[in-house]
């Protein structure tokens, strides 16, 4: 999911590959970058536990009043009815994964959505990482729907969208968001290793390729998926029609935000920083030839034409890779409205709010209740009212069977 060698690598392994294997490549080219410095104050919430004892929780998404389904690393999707979690899966496909390591791993089931229609049509979407004899791993877009009863889907209504090819075990990406545009988007990482050594340029720049891509389907139309006719790339010879926006590292949570429609993501840095993006129709994100606003590949003098520059970013100083989240809409926390929430894996919650002269500022959360110490964020989720939720797990690997889901209340 994140960083170095691995796109979501943890603890002093991280610091120690990142910092003196790869070295702190990236000199700046630009003297102010933006939403670098913490300028805006600490900012006190309170949360609320509403599920416990997950393992390895990546992704949540909600069916009805009262009830979360939580997407599991190791190929489950659980049931979460009035905070207590459903002993029969929702969903199991732990036979369709690649095997795992239970100490730490990148693959899994690692994005869940439902169908716009999901109340009327029982479909829903995963992507988990699967066998192939083509590279490490094969990433798969798979649709499901309900069985007649609700609380169960149906596994053997099965249906393969998409699959990707990975070279690598790491930055395998897997967001799914349905837009407001009724849409699926997919975020899928560069490929692995350290610094999209793929080619000449990287898969990140290579828009012959959806590795380092965010992509759009219409997953609603055709025997798999079809291509927006508005899609960047939908009638150029030699780019792929799937993409939305490229130039990606590692994509670690996109979102829309339901007021203004804009698609918000979190694009996990090499050695250095860590960045927030407003992703845009056909824009490029510069990786491997920026981290940030940085260059990276060449190490200086790098050409930014073309690029679309974060809207923040911090250093390692403060974290080591990031967890992207949502724009707050909801009503428990007004202090938070407009506001766009994030975290880093290691611990910390910021948030992003926008100035009037359009730039964005970037302030600390705090959370004075109702949370454990030292717990990693792993991703987050907005239910139906715009309520925002934190999910977590105290320690790396899927085998951790302590994983938890929180609502920010105040």
């Amino acid at each position: 999911m994140r960083k170095t060698f691995h796109s979501k690598s943890k603890g002093i392994f991280v610091l120690f590959l990142g910092l003196s294997v790869y070295g702190c490549k990236g000199q700046s080219a630009n003297t102010n970058p933006t939403g670098l410095e913490l300028s805006l104050p600490i900012q006190n919430i309170k949360v609320q536990q509403v599920a416990s004892n997950l393992q390895a929780p990546l992704a949540v998404v909600f069916p009805a009043d009262g009830e979360m389904l939580v997407a599991e690393q190791t190929g489950t999707v659980r049931l979460v009815k009035n905070g207590v979690v459903s002993p029969t899966p929702f969903l199991d496909i732990q036979d369709k994964l690649i095997k795992l390591t239970p100490g730490y791993d990148e693959r899994g089931l690692l994005g869940l959505a439902l169908n716009p229609g999901y109340k009327s049509n029982g479909k829903f979407y995963v992507y988990y990482s699967a066998p192939t004899t083509d590279g490490n791993n094969k990433g798969v877009l798979e649709e499901f729907k309900t069985s007649s009863n609700p609380d169960i889907a149906d596994a053997a209504s099965g249906r393969v969208i998409l699959e990707v090819n990975h070279p690598e075990f790491n930055h395998d990406g897997g967001c799914l968001q349905f837009g407001p545009d009724g849409y699926l988007y997919l975020s899928i990482g560069d490929g692995g290793g350290g610094g999209d050594k793929h080619g000449d340029t990287g898969n990140g720049q290579n828009t012959n390729v959806l590795l380092g891509k965010i992509l759009r389907l219409d997953v609603n139309h055709g025997t798999t998926y079809t291509i927006p006719s508005d899609n960047p790339f939908a009638n150029t010879a030699g780019k792929r029609p799937e993409i939305w926006a490229y130039g990606l590292r590692n994509t670690w949570r996109f979102s829309f935000d339901k007021a203004s429609g804009q698609l918000f993501a979190g694009d996990v840095g090499q050695d250095t920083w860590e960045e927030v993006d407003i992703i845009t129709k056909g824009a490029n994100y510069g990786w491997r030839i920026t981290e940030a606003t940085h260059c990276y590949n060449p190490q200086s003098g790098c050409d930014f034409t073309g690029i679309t520059k974060p809207i923040a970013e911090y250093k390692h100083t403060e974290g080591i890779s990031i967890t992207g989240g949502y724009v707050y809409n909801g009503k428990l926390a007004p202090t938070l409205t407009g506001k766009y929430v994030f975290a880093d894996w290691s611990g910390p919650l910021f948030y992003l709010q926008k100035k009037a002269d359009n730039s964005w500022a970037r302030g600390k959360l705090k959370i004075t209740d109702g949370y454990k110490d030292n717990l990693k964020v792993t991703s987050f989720g907005e239910d139906p009212a715009g309520e925002v939720y934190i999910i977590t797990s105290p320690d790396t690997g899927p085998s951790n069977k302590e994983g938890a889901v929180y609502r920010i209340v105040n």
